[in-house]
């Protein structure tokens, strides 16, 4: 057998897109059938209006692990890809764009703008395709879905007409969250509110028949001209008198009624509101119980309406409210404006301020859906993880408000609603008719508006599958295994999803959710565009490869912990992949004329036992951690093996085998490393895929590709306690003849003599001297005796479990020489320590110095402290040898 090459330097850019294109060819995505039941999880669907950021890379990064793990356990596994149209966001694109050509979607028209719009889906949706593939995605692009194609479009027009049959989906004239900038309405879990510096306006109503007047407070006065009357609490003593009285609406030649309602809070502002049902929830629900009318101030672009006098009209609200606060003021209406601080509702897709809004919309009945879903997470049927994150589900359901689905947008799924003009028959359908049923007349309108983007991706675990046909993959796939999500969408996507599926399908959609934390930069700040502290994932590929980041990622997904990460962060992931590379060289350099031999007629020393022990719990400890999705755990699992067991134990032990010059030795210990080197590639290849593939195929003793090989997994026949145990002594005395030579500052080229005694019973005992060459090659011994004989009387007794060492320090250093040393050398760091501490307790540097300076001579402060402590323990350590 010849020496394979492998490049002397680690770079992932020579074989990782020529990987993933081998993998691709070779159709390794794909399902294959199998007697265990599969593992499906969907891709929670990127909006196809942008690229992929660090929270892309990680939630796709672990769903990645799991559907490689599952695939190598014999699972049929399939992990569906998807983008989302994002109709809010996507039409807000296209707008820019004809804004700087100096047009509107209105001059297009609806045909022409939603060409253009899929033009720009397709562009966004080509890079972020090339994104995942080139992150390492193993999804299958066979079953890529998009909200807005044929098939998804199907399930949505059946699950709209289906809910609407059940009576579940209904229109009506509401009170609605609208952008003005968006120009759509919004579901309530869409706003998002924010603290707002402003002022709370103190306004004269004056009574119609001249005797006075009364004063209300308002932090939206230009919503006066929408007011239909001034409420008082029923129990307020101050304004019992007046319920019943007329007041002229200021600025207006109208009249409106003092009225009792208990909504009103008695100490805000004056204890009296003014009540505008067409602008606030809460004057919504009292202009209902007592059957006031509703006056619309505004128009769609959030400007005044003609329901407003003649001079506010056509301006926006908040150039509207100086023009009123000025005329109020001017006329002897207004009494005082304060400071005011409270939280407005904003749009989370422009950050728009919201307008209440009087509309007509089209809503889903939620609260009996929700009840499914609590009751489907009572049965445990979905699990969250962590299991906190059940709260902000259960809270939200049990909160729940009827889902507003209708957007004024062009982009999107229209509404399958029609109008017959002739005898105004409402058609719900499935198809687009051609007549109305009523009266045939072809004089059919359909509902301009198109639906909440949520109300597609509500469907995504069954439609991505073919529903509404009963499909194979929907026979074989659904219920899927695994969602992987931020918590962010925990109300907008998850709980929508369940109630979905159990409305549409009659079960729940997945029974596992991990939510992932979210990726932060240092001074756990999220990442943002405004803040320019984003990472882009494709750099981190560039500069450190895709393993590196998979891995670093996995590395630090604690569950239910958010992950602080910067570029440097990613340096755990390089260096770990260098050490394989690094190891894996080493090894397949050294094949040349060495015949291989099966494992299963090699003869084991305790070493090799013990590393297949080491690599059993290995298998068995990524099998729990990913099955209880704790990434940390498998990939620390994968590091801590192949790093510390295999190369810094193992591979070391091995090098006397294979640098024999007996062929029978060589050949035994090249076979076992190359075996081990197999499995330690399976093992990792979830967490570290191209490397570990590269590696693989370059094996001589395999076949195949990794990818689809079997994973390792826990074996009865590889438990041998007994002789992990006796590795595990020799692990603790190098250990502690290591942190001795540390302690006792002995330089890595002197050598030390040392002498074990075992006590009579000590199990490794003869293993002790089997390995005492190794044992001595480890901890720099120029000789290592096991023998309980030997005079120890002026050696240093290292004491271990059912053993004692003795180290013989006097021969290996000049302890007076080091005593003398050590003593200037904390009489030195002392005199650093105190020139900083005087500098500290000065009050002038403290007071006129940077805050970075300060942390700087605290910094030093800790060093210095830290090299006295240890020089003293070390010092009072050598005095003993005098």
């Amino acid at each position: 057998m010849k020496a394979v090459e492998l490049s002397k330097a680690y770079d992932p850019k020579s074989f990782e897109d020529r990987i993933y294109q081998t993998w691709m060819e070779k159709g390794m995505f794909k399902p294959v059938a199998g007697e265990q039941s599969p593992f499906t999880v969907v891709m929670p669907p990127p909006n196809v209006t942008g690229i992929l950021h660090m929270g892309h890379a990680l939630n796709n990064s672990l769903q990645d692990i799991l559907t490689r793990y599952y695939r190598m356990t014999g699972r049929p596994t399939l992990w569906v890809p998807g983008t989302d149209h994002a109709g809010i966001a996507t039409q807000n694109i296209v707008e820019r764009q004809l804004a700087k050509e100096g047009l509107r979607r209105q001059d297009l028209g609806r045909d022409r703008f939603i060409e253009r719009t899929w033009q720009v889906k397709e562009k966004h949706h080509g890079i972020i395709k090339q994104q995942l593939q080139k992150i390492g995605s193993s999804c299958d692009w066979d079953h890529e879905r998009f909200t807005m194609d044929e098939g998804l479009s199907q399930a949505v027009r059946e699950s709209f007409v289906t809910l609407y049959e059940r009576g579940l989906i209904y229109k009506g004239e509401y009170l609605v969250n609208y952008c003005p900038k968006c120009g759509t309405a919004l579901a309530d879990d869409e706003v998002e509110y924010q603290p707002v510096s402003a002022f709370l306006y103190d306004v004269r109503y004056p009574y119609s028949d001249g005797s006075g007047f009364i004063t209300v407070a308002t932090t939206r006065p230009e919503t006066m001209f929408g007011d239909v009357a001034v409420a008082v609490n029923p129990e307020d003593e101050r304004y019992t008198h007046l319920i019943g009285a007329l007041l002229d609406l200021p600025l207006t030649d109208r009249k409106i009624p003092i009225i009792a309602d208990a909504f009103v809070d008695k100490s805000f502002g004056t204890g009296m509101v003014k009540i505008t049902p067409a602008h606030d929830p809460n004057d919504w629900q009292c202009g209902k119980r007592h059957n006031l009318e509703k006056v619309n101030v505004l128009n769609p672009d959030g400007t005044l309406n003609e329901n407003c006098p003649q001079k506010y009209r056509n301006f926006s609200a908040v150039e509207a409210r100086g023009m009123v606060v000025a005329d109020l003021k001017e006329q002897g209406f207004l009494v005082k404006e304060v400071a005011h601080n409270h939280d407005v509702g904003h749009c989370y897709r422009c950050n728009t301020i919201i307008e209440p809004y009087l509309s007509n919309q089209w809503f889903v009945s939620m609260k009996g859906m929700a009840e499914k879903a609590l009751q489907a997470w009572r049965d445990e049927k979905v699990v969250f993880y962590p299991k906190r994150w059940e709260n902000t589900y259960t809270h939200w359901l049990e909160n729940i408000h009827d889902w507003c689905i209708s957007r004024q947008l062009w982009w999107g799924h229209r509404i399958p609603v029609w109008e017959c003009q002739d005898c105004k028959q409402v058609i719900v359908a499935r198809q687009d008719p051609t007549e109305c049923p009523n009266c045939h007349s072809a004089n059919l309108v359909q509902e301009t508006d198109v639906l909440d983007t949520w109300f597609s991706s509500w469907l995504w675990p069954f439609s991505t599958l073919g529903w509404p046909q009963k499909t194979a993959d929907l026979a074989t796939y659904f219920p899927t295994s695994t969602l992987v999500t931020a918590y962010d969408i925990i109300f907008f996507w998850v709980s929508r999803m369940i109630m979905a599926s159990l409305e549409l399908m009659g079960e729940v959609p997945f029974r596992d959710i991990y939510i992932t934390g979210l990726v932060r930069d240092k001074q756990g700040r999220k990442m943002s565009k405004s803040l320019g502290n984003g990472i882009d994932p494709l750099e981190v590929i560039d500069q450190y490869g895709a393993d590196a980041m998979k891995f670093t990622l996995s590395y630090m997904a604690t569950q239910g912990q958010d992950i602080l990460i910067d570029m440097d962060s990613f340096r755990l992931g390089s260096r770990f992949a260098n050490k394989v590379w690094n190891a894996a060289r080493f090894l397949l350099m050294n094949l040349e004329g060495v015949n291989l031999i099966p494992v299963s007629m090699v003869t084991l020393t305790t070493m090799d036992t013990w590393i297949y022990n080491q690599l059993n719990v290995a298998a068995q400890n990524v099998q729990i951690a990913l099955e209880n999705y704790k990434f940390n755990d498998g990939a620390q699992a994968v590091y801590d093996f192949f790093w510390n067991d295999f190369c810094d134990w193992y591979v070391e032990s091995a090098k006397r085998g294979l640098y024999s010059d007996d062929p029978a030795v060589k050949e035994r210990q090249v076979s076992l490393l190359l075996d081990l080197l197999a499995e330690s590639m399976r093992l990792m290849h979830p967490f570290a895929s191209f490397i570990s593939e590269e590696i693989y195929q370059k094996l001589p003793n395999v076949e195949g590709l990794l990818i689809n090989s079997t994973y390792p997994s826990f074996r009865s026949d590889r438990v041998y306690t007994e002789d992990a145990l006796k590795v595990q002594r020799l692990q603790e005395a190098v250990t502690s003849l290591r942190a001795l030579r540390s302690d006792l500052g002995i330089a890595v080229e002197r050598k030390i003599r040392v002498v074990v005694k075992c006590d009579p019973d000590f199990v490794a005992a003869s293993f002790f001297e089997e390995q005492k060459n190794l044992i001595a090659g480890f901890v720099g011994a120029s000789s290592l005796e096991v023998d309980n004989s030997m005079a120890t009387d002026k050696a240093v007794p290292v004491a271990g479990t059912g053993y004692e060492m003795y180290v013989f320090v006097r021969e290996a250093i000049d302890v007076e020489k080091e005593v003398l040393k050590l003593g200037s050398d904390i009489e030195k760091n002392r005199k650093s320590l105190e020139a900083v501490l005087a500098k500290l307790s000065n009050e002038k540097f403290t007071s006129n110095a940077k805050a970075e300076a300060i942390e700087k001579e605290q910094g030093k402060k800790a060093e210095f402290e830290e090299k006295i402590e240890k020089g003293e323990k070390h010092l009072a350590l050598l005095k003993t040898f005098l």
